[in-house]
């Protein structure tokens, strides 16, 4: 009697065990910096419209991104990124969701970033900048130049100036 019970109770395991659901395999995608009104974002890069950034940086090239710019009949999806290409800072983004999450009530963010070349006329005189405000003043008194490019990335904000963290990232 023992010995049959242990044997119902063993196989009624290797059935539940069978039929449990896969556990799921953890990823981690590098996080990045990025300034927001003043503030430090973090986001990951998934995919790149351009090939040679996107080799770069080790991410999707994904030549339609470049899609979500507005053209005639098409209205822009996108938001802008400044990007220093000399590493002289993190970027700058235009928007960020507020709060993360689900319960973003900012209508404006959008996880497609245009992005935008910011370099200094003289870069000995380059300091942080940390919001588009302040950009878009340096660029009027002439202190960088700007650069619209066609390259769309796809940056999602992973932890806004709020603090919180998207369900699920660390």
């Amino acid at each position: 009697m023992h010995a049959t019970l242990t044997a119902l109770c063993s196989a009624l395991i290797l059935m539940l065990a069978a039929c449990a659901t896969p556990t799921r395999t953890e990823t981690s995608l590098p996080l990045n910096l990025a300034w927001f009104e003043g503030h430090r974002v973090e986001y990951v890069t998934t995919d790149i419209s351009d090939p040679v950034m996107a080799q770069a940086a080790g991410v999707n090239f994904v030549p339609r991104l470049a899609d979500a710019i507005a053209g005639p009949g098409r209205v822009s999806l996108v938001e802008r990124v400044y990007k220093f290409p000399g590493k002289e800072q993190i970027s700058v983004f235009q928007s960020a969701p507020a709060p993360t999450g689900a319960a973003n009530a900012d209508k404006s963010y959008s996880p497609l970033w245009r992005m935008v070349l910011v370099r200094w006329t003289q870069p000995a005189a380059g300091r942080e900048l940390q919001s588009e405000e302040q950009i878009l003043a340096a660029a009027e008194r002439g202190e960088v130049s700007l650069e619209v490019t066609g390259i769309v990335v796809n940056c999602p904000v992973t932890r806004s100036v709020d603090g919180h963290f998207l369900k699920g990232a660390r």
